[in-house]
């Protein structure tokens, strides 16, 4: 018995059809782009896109596994749901690192796929890259026009800084893109006060929080009230819109920070970077306001006031354009600020409802907040944080040159337009000035092509030039502008960055650590004895600037091969010495230490019988051997060794359980903690690292293996309690 076929059948094959033919041109639409686009436009966006990730995926293996406190992390997650969950140091889940794990899962999800190694952990910080990239240009050219999104994304690709952290395993990569979505969704929903978009930008200030906490909320205020004020709706409404994007923030952070605070403390790891085993003790003091008055509880102090010098170098307004920070993100700082009030002027007249206007109030806002908190934080600062605001000076640069390039025929636009080339091109000039031998004919050509830019746009104002003559003058002071940041934007991609404490392009005079050190960025000299050290990751260190300890280490993880299972080269030196190794003697705190052959096979025999392979003061150091090995590797004291976590109490029941192997010695770490303000680790706790280790090397058999000291816990020496014990 056959059944007829019903009549809707034909417009069921007239609807596939024209679906598969909506597939069969999907490509060409994506390079055709929008129907009113110029033909040039999709192909230059795709082009942009292309060269931005061929340019950061190229020698991206010379980082090895960067920083291994992180990659640790990614490795353990790759192996633990729960580690993944937690962002556990360890498989094991002993301590988490200090800061909530939303960056590391991308970097988990694909070493779990494609297993441990350095492209596994990094290729997901490039696409982070190029996807900002991507949403600073529809950004702006939604408002304005292609050209301008693509000047905004050709700055932000170009800029030092980002070069470096779109190639890099810190949270701030993940951390730019989810703000610059942030600023796309929130500039959407001012385009028709569509409730849609300021929820979305609410998820992204969450995932934000949940990948570096309060730092996500520094242009949360200025979004806000520039939505509240220009949202072409009524007052009641907005107000309402504002209160559910907060509502899906709080959903979208939330719900993690509830979990773990809720979870019973028994059967989690520890949270590092608290001193009370609490997230929010997290929060809001070590990585809150810790940051911004210096009073930072298991760490160390902070900077000084306004001119004032301090362990993280002078605040004030000076910060961002001085010799250790000037050459990472300053190069179109000026101009971006000049752009941001000449687009203010130009739209000022506009209704209160101009989505103009209030894109350069949403960029602009976002970078003054930001670039006061970083002027005036007393606590921990890194030159590398200052990515967060090259999304804001990439878009207010390709906004306000186009707003400027269209009123060039007023007298006013004109000037201001080559002012901007030619102060752009002399301060560029200026930071060139700071690395002499750093290709020395390249601040003079940048000048002189800036200077002559700046003169061919201002004399086509009163229409004394060809257009064909005015192009090229706008054409010649882009490439002025962008000729720098590019070069050391080169620099950056040609070398490897390995360590807590990276920086971007050639060394500067004075550059980088606090006192005028030398930078973690550029060639350093070998460090000598009683030499003051550096502060550590993400802005732990040592107070007064003396290291703890000593110990091994003090190398890098190498390049880490491909596939699971293939660690680093044994007894190899890190490629890319620049912004790589640690001094001599860091004693694993800010830096991995090299792990020999000897030693990974020592601490691989009968690993699996163990909860921990080995224990170790520090996380970097522990990192080190946890990825050589791929088996648990307990932090002790979390990454400085000031954590209160295990206590000795804690520790002398692993160890009688059976469930640490060995005890590697040395190590970094601030032990032995001494009352705060006292230039030792303050909070309680302090000394828990500096206990276990004396009690480790009195009462256990020690083991040389190939330089490294040993101390198997399952061999007590003779005579002691232990042993009588047993």
């Amino acid at each position: 018995m056959t059944t007829a076929l019903p009549e809707t059948s034909g417009v069921s094959r007239e609807t596939n059809g024209a679906a598969r033919r909506a597939v069969a041109a999907l490509p060409a639409r994506l390079w055709r782009g929008r129907h009113e686009d110029a033909p040039w436009v999709r192909p230059a966006l795709l082009g942009l896109l292309a060269v931005t990730g061929v340019l950061y995926l190229w020698n991206l293996d010379a980082s090895g596994y960067a920083n291994s406190f992180y990659s640790a992390a990614v490795q353990a997650g790759s192996e633990s749901w729960k580690a993944f969950f937690f962002g556990s140091s360890d498989a094991a889940n002993s301590i988490t690192v200090d800061k909530p794990p939303a960056a590391l899962w991308p970097m988990a999800l694909s070493v779990r796929l494609f297993g441990l190694g350095s492209w596994q952990i990094l290729v997901p910080e490039v696409l982070m890259g190029v996807a900002t990239v991507a949403v600073v240009y529809a950004a702006v050219r939604r408002r304005f026009s292609p050209a301008a999104g693509l000047v905004a994304g050709a700055v932000l690709a170009l800029t030092p800084v980002a070069a470096l952290m779109f190639r890099f395993n810190n949270p701030d990569a993940l951390l730019a893109l989810l703000m610059a979505v942030a600023v796309y969704c929130v500039l959407r929903a001012l385009e028709d006060a569509r409730t849609t978009w300021l929820v979305w930008a609410g998820v992204a200030f969450g995932l934000a929080f949940l990948t570096k906490t309060l730092q996500a909320f520094l242009i949360l205020p200025a979004l806000a009230v520039v939505y509240a004020v220009c949202a072409p709706t009524g007052l009641p409404r907005r107000c309402g819109q504002l209160a559910l994007a907060g509502l899906a923030l709080v959903v979208s952070a939330g719900w993690w920070v509830a979990i773990v605070e809720l979870w019973p403390a028994s059967s989690r790891p520890y949270i590092g970077g608290s001193q009370t085993n609490s997230f929010l003790e997290l929060t809001f003091g070590y990585n809150g306001l810790g940051r911004i008055n210096g009073n930072e509880v298991g760490s160390v102090g902070g900077g000084g006031g306004q001119g004032g010098g301090g362990r993280w170098g002078e605040t004030g307004l000076g910060r961002m354009v001085n010799d250790a920070i000037g050459g990472q993100i300053s190069w179109l700082l000026p101009a971006a600020l000049v752009l941001l009030v000449a687009g203010l002027v130009v739209t000022w007249r506009a209704p209160r409802t101009d989505t103009a206007r209030a894109a350069f109030l949403v960029w602009g806002g976002a970078l003054l907040m930001t670039l006061a908190v970083f002027s005036f934080m007393a606590g921990i600062f890194h030159e590398y944080y200052t990515v967060a605001l090259a999304p804001y000076i990439a878009a207010l640069v390709g906004m306000g040159v186009t707003v400027l390039w269209e009123e060039r025929g007023r007298i006013a636009a004109a000037a201001t337009l080559a002012v901007t080339v030619a102060g752009t091109a002399g301060w560029a000039y200026v930071l060139l000035a700071r690395t002499p031998d750093y290709v020395p004919w390249l601040r003079w050509a940048v000048l002189l092509g800036g200077l002559v830019a700046a003169v061919g746009l201002l004399l086509g104002a009163g229409g004394r030039l060809g257009r064909r003559v005015v192009l090229g003058a706008a054409g010649l002071g882009l490439v002025s502008a962008l000729a720098a940041p590019m070069a050391y934007t080169l620099s950056t991609l040609a070398t490897g960055h390995q360590g807590s404490i990276v920086t971007a392009g050639p060394s500067t005079r004075g550059g980088g650590m606090p006192g005028g050190g030398f930078r973690a960025g550029g060639m350093r000299p070998p460090r000598q004895a009683g030499q003051a050290g550096q502060p550590g990751q993400d802005g732990r260190g040592f107070p007064g600037g003396q290291l703890p300890g000593g110990g091994q280490g003090g190398g890098t993880m190498p390049p880490g091969a491909g596939g699971r299972g293939a660690g680093p080269q044994d007894g190899a030196t890190p490629q890319g010495e620049r912004g790589s190794r640690t001094a001599g003697g860091m004693g694993g705190l800010l830096n991995g230490a090299t792990v020999t052959a000897g030693a990974r096979a020592k601490l691989a025999e009968n690993a699996d019988a163990y909860t921990w392979a080995a224990a170790a003061v520090g996380s970097q150091n522990a990192a080190s051997y946890q990825l050589a090995t791929e088996k648990p590797v307990m932090a002790i004291g979390g990454f400085n060794g000031s954590d209160p976590s295990p206590t000795l109490a804690q520790f002398k029941q692993y160890v009688a359980d059976g469930r640490i192997h060995y005890f590697i010695a040395g190590g970094g770490g601030m032990r032995g903690g001494g009352a705060s303000g006292d230039g030792g680790v303050g909070g309680p706790g302090g000394n828990s690292s500096s206990e276990i280790a004396s009690w480790v090397t009195s009462t256990f058999t020690e083991v040389t293996v190939d330089g490294v000291t040993l101390y198997d816990l399952t061999k007590p020496k003779a005579g002691t309690a232990e042993s009588a014990s047993q």
